[in-house]
């Protein structure tokens, strides 16, 4: 666990806490689709992401899903550790994108490492900038994009993450992250099929030029 720390976290955190973090921390390997965190759940500790990707869902009153973010290598969820400081119950479901692996930090921790860690502390501050920053690209992305922008959008960012044009997600699932319906999602990705920017398969698709 600690050369996987210092490989992903080395040139963030000084040696002192990265030891801490080995003696406290669990680490585990989740595979694509592990749910980690579920909305209501009380959150016992903060992840911090050594490989792989995962997605950040928010719910409305009718079960229907929004895709809020992506965590990557190096990243924690700042919504997590805003559970985490008030010892609130989690407003967001985690769902691992790809086999994952990550170390849970103990929320004990986090109060006593910001007054003692100036890395920490500033590693904290920018998870919430940055979040914060991708939170108001969502909300800017509902509200004055279309949905064919939209989902041309989300195409591409679920390559980049996932580091394959091979997008193995169906519509309906498409649909959920886009809070919007399999009947639009699908006119919308056959039209980018007709338009050669896309190949639809059976439960996946393959981008060819977006």
């Amino acid at each position: 666990m600690i050369q996987d720390l210092t490989t992903e976290y080395g040139k963030i955190f000084e040696e002192e806490l990265i030891n801490e973090i080995v003696q406290v921390g669990t680490f585990k390997e989740v595979p694509e689709g592990y749910k980690l965190m579920e909305i209501g759940d009380y959150v016992r500790g903060m992840p911090l992401l050594i490989s792989g990707v995962i997605k950040i869902l928010r719910e409305d009153e009718d079960g229907d899903e929004l895709l809020l973010y992506y965590l990557e290598k190096g990243d924690t969820c700042s919504m997590t550790m805003a559970c985490c400081m008030g010892d609130n119950k989690s407003e967001i479901r985690a769902i691992a994108e790809t086999d994952a692996k990550l170390i849970m930090v103990p929320i004990q921790k986090m109060e006593e490492w910001t007054a003692k860690y100036k890395s920490w502390r500033n590693f904290v501050f920018n998870s919430y900038h940055v979040r914060l920053n991708e939170l108001l690209s969502t909300l800017d992305n509902i509200a004055f994009q279309k949905m064919d922008e939209r989902l041309i959008g989300y195409l591409k960012e679920k390559a980049r993450v996932t580091k394959d044009d091979i997008i193995h997600s169906t519509h309906q699932e498409i649909a959920y992250d886009l809070h919007s319906s399999r009947v639009v999602i699908s006119r919308l990705l056959k039209k980018l099929e007709e338009m050669k920017k896309i190949k639809l398969h059976r439960n996946y698709l393959e981008i060819l030029d977006l």
